[in-house]
């Protein structure tokens, strides 16, 4: 019974943190962080710029060294600790300091974009930030977490939880600068999308956080204003949690669809005499457009193929085919497709000669190094005099006709003088060794 005794007091120890908050000190750290004034412009401005670059140049590394410096964490979790203390002044001033955060970020993003001389083809980077998923909820959600319980305990260790905050914030922001700055409004209202989920998730956090930790709610000398006050923040909380839920529902269902389509493509490639050649996934409208080749659908067979994915959540409203198909007539008497095949074969054997040829010389490499080895071995064991073996293999150019033909060359260095006998049963030896007679043997000292 002490053993279980002791089990739970030492559980009870490890996940006791109320010892460890001071909640005094966390509100007046977040009120002091809430404001955007002095030399946090300029630190903002520069890390979305530093941001926007590694976004244009696809660079993951470039983009976390923006993240260390960015302040964009005090408004955010204002809006969570306002909402927790039915403070309205903290949440009007928190709301203003976002916004313009916000509009110095785009501003500061759009301007570099402008100018910026680098133009990506694929900017896999920035079209990562026009859909929110369910990792960017997470992340958003417990680094709103770990932000206020780092400001709320006693001890400040080396929890950088502004990071986390800033790598749900700053990415969309670059993003939709980026969409200013290209006139792209996929780009700037997707990005602005994401921004705004994850900002709620963060506020979302930071509030449960307060609520949880028990800070000291704001005291009103006008009871009918505490009321309404209260009514006010209460109505807003209930909305933020209203959109966060919603929000998280629908990018579930995204991330579950696209998950299912992509399942659905995996398996279901070969369709009897045709092929998916191609498919387009639009998880958030759910539209899964598969593009076929070869032998035509017959209705029955795509009602087969839409039962099929049912299997897979896509319903037959959400399954559009779209056919690059010819009939079986077509198929078997079209001298064009008779022609794609035939140049079709006469590439991949072409493409199998080079292989080949490829193959034999990376063969004939790999056995020349390993020969190289082995000589200079047994060279080494017969002669101690030699001291290095170089070997190589090229070509000689007759100089009157012109004519090339392969040579082997060796060169051979001596740390001491050999006796020329030695010299010339060495030079026949590796004649014979090396299967070339005509190889250019030079001995050195």
């Amino acid at each position: 019974m002490r053993f279980f005794d002791y089990i739970k007091e030492s559980v009870s120890s490890l996940a006791n943190i109320r010892d460890h908050i001071d909640t005094y000190d966390a509100e007046r750290n977040i009120r002091q962080n809430v404001y955007l004034k002095g030399p946090n412009i300029l630190i903002l401005a520069f890390s979305i710029v530093i941001a926007s670059v590694g976004l244009n140049v696809n660079s993951t590394a470039v983009v976390i060294g923006a993240m260390l410096i960015s302040p964009l964490m005090g408004p955010i979790i204002g809006v969570g600790l306002s909402g927790g203390i039915n403070d309205a002044s903290l949440f009007r001033d928190s709301i203003w300091n976002l916004l313009i955060m916000v509009l110095i970020s785009l501003a500061a993003s759009a301007l570099y974009f402008l100018i910026s001389p680098l133009d990506l083809a694929n900017p896999t980077e920035l079209e990562a930030r026009t859909s929110p998923s369910i990792f960017d909820v997470l992340i958003a959600l417990f680094g709103g977490a770990a932000g206020i319980l780092e400001l709320s305990r006693k001890e400040k260790g080396t929890v950088i939880s502004g990071v986390a905050i800033a790598t749900a914030l700053m990415p969309p922001l670059c993003t939709a600068g980026y969409g200013i700055a290209h006139l792209s409004g996929k780009f700037f209202f997707g990005a602005m999308g994401l921004f705004t989920i994850n900002a709620v998730f963060i506020a979302l956090a930071s509030y449960v956080g307060v609520k949880i930790f028990k800070f000291k709610e704001v005291q009103f000398v006008d009871e009918k204003k505490a009321r309404h006050t209260r009514t006010a923040g209460a109505f807003i909380v209930v909305l933020i949690i209203a959109a966060s839920v919603w929000s998280a529902v629908r990018i579930v269902q995204k991330n579950n669809f696209e998950i299912g389509a992509y399942e659905f493509i995996t398996e279901n490639r070969t369709l009897d005499k045709a092929y998916i050649y191609d498919y387009e996934i639009d998880g958030r409208h759910r539209v899964l457009e598969i593009k076929v080749t070869g032998k035509r659908l017959s209705d029955e067979a795509i009602s087969a193929l839409s039962l099929k994915a049912e299997k897979y959540g896509i319903k037959p409203g959400e399954l559009v085919v779209t056919e690059n198909s010819m009939d079986s007539d077509e198929l078997g008497n079209s001298d064009r497709m008779l022609t794609l095949f035939e140049r079709t074969e006469g590439e991949i054997a072409l493409r199998d000669a080079r292989i080949a040829v490829l193959q034999e010389r990376v063969d004939s490499i790999e056995n020349f190094t390993s020969l190289s080895g082995r000589l200079a071995r047994e060279i080494a064991l017969q002669y101690p005099e030699v001291s290095e073996v170089f070997l190589a293999r090229g070509s000689a150019v007759s100089a009157d006709s012109l004519r090339v033909s392969p040579r082997t060359g060796i060169i051979i260095r001596l740390s001491r003088p050999m006796p020329e006998k030695d010299r010339k049963k060495l030079t026949e030896w590796l004649s014979v060794r090396l299967e070339e007679p005509d190889a250019e043997i030079f001995i050195r000292q």
